[in-house]
């Protein structure tokens, strides 16, 4: 009889015990060439921000299916390296679907290793009511050094998909808050192997371009796309982007139940928008650097068309629009 009580009250013990217990916690790595990993995180971390005056009106929400079919007409062109045949193809692609809306061309000559190339960033500027720019980026054109049979259908090719379909949601109308420039970046990508010198050639030029004219200065916020067409997306979060701007992002992720696919992870991106960030310019990276396992599609020819969702593109689309409206109300 006492045996029982004694192995009946250990056994309450150890029911009491592991009831009180904490679960163990992990976080996940990122890591991926040109770009260097830091300590990871499983949430965003807190900052103290100006909250945005809740918006009057739903932000509006892209149509993905319209964007998909943006990307896989897009991708069909084939490679589109600076140069190219492909390349002013895609410029022309590109140019077509703005008709009638106010397009700029900023055109230089960049001197590379191995040789001169010209670079266009074609930016499509719609008209707001407040006095300032918002910038939606992404890079258009594919790796100079890879295979011909490279299409870049994710890098490059998922953000002007649906760059053009974010032309949609502006085009023929005063915007409420401030002018939207969307901006297809060109000579992104290296030309032998990235460097800071072999490297993000277009917007190093027009960030100069703007800093010199005085456009920088009007500039509430740069957002730069890439990479973001990933079926299994997961967006990092960017330790070289402005912690109250990222704070929007995961913000606007939230509103809409998309916050799964964002910061579960953390890295230092080099992108696009680090040659606005070293002028001043409110920036943030919405990317998923981590394509297929070990980021195994990643600047190979298995970057297709077949591994893209339109479910992402609708994600990161709509997330853009909520952000947006949360800079207009800043």
């Amino acid at each position: 009889m006492n045996v029982r009580r004694t192995v009946f009250f250990c056994l309450l013990v150890l029911i009491f015990c592991v009831s009180c217990s904490k679960p163990n916690t992990h976080t996940a790595s990122a890591s991926a060439s040109e770009a260097k990993p830091t300590a990871t995180a499983d949430a965003p971390r807190g900052q103290a921000i100006d909250t945005p005056t809740a918006p009057t009106q739903p932000a509006p929400r892209i149509n993905a299916n319209r964007a998909f079919q943006y990307v896989k007409e897009y991708v069909a062109i084939g490679s589109r390296a600076p140069g190219s045949p492909g390349h002013a193809k895609a410029e022309q692609y590109i140019k077509s679907h703005l008709a009638g809306d106010t397009v700029e061309v900023d055109s230089f000559t960049a001197k590379t290793p191995v040789g001169d190339f010209p670079i266009h960033n074609i930016i499509a500027k719609f008209p707001g009511k407040k006095d300032g720019l918002i910038v939606v980026a992404g890079h258009y054109e594919t790796n100079y050094p890879l295979p011909k049979n490279y299409v870049g259908a994710n890098d490059g090719g998922s953000t002007t998909g649906l760059l053009l379909e974010l032309a949609q949601q502006f085009r023929g109308k005063q915007l409420d808050g401030y002018s939207v420039w969307l901006v297809w970046t060109d000579g992104e990508e290296a030309f032998q192997q990235w460097s800071a010198t072999d490297s993000l050639y277009g917007t190093k030029h027009l960030a100069e371009k703007w800093k010199q004219d005085g456009t920088a200065a009007k500039i509430k916020a740069f957002i730069l796309l890439d990479m973001i067409g990933d079926a299994d997306l997961d967006v990092q979060r960017d330790d070289n982007s402005t912690p109250w701007l990222s704070e929007l992002v995961y913000k606007a992720a939230t509103s809409l139940g998309y916050q799964s696919h964002f910061f579960r992870t953390e890295t230092a991106i080099e992108d696009d928008h680090l040659p606005f960030a070293r002028i001043g310019v409110p920036v943030v990276d919405i990317i998923d650097i981590d394509y297929g396992y070990a980021n195994a599609y990643h600047h190979t020819t298995q970057d297709t068309t077949d591994k893209l969702s339109p479910k992402s593109l609708q994600i990161v689309g709509n997330v853009v629009l909520q952000t947006i409206q949360y800079v207009n109300a800043k």
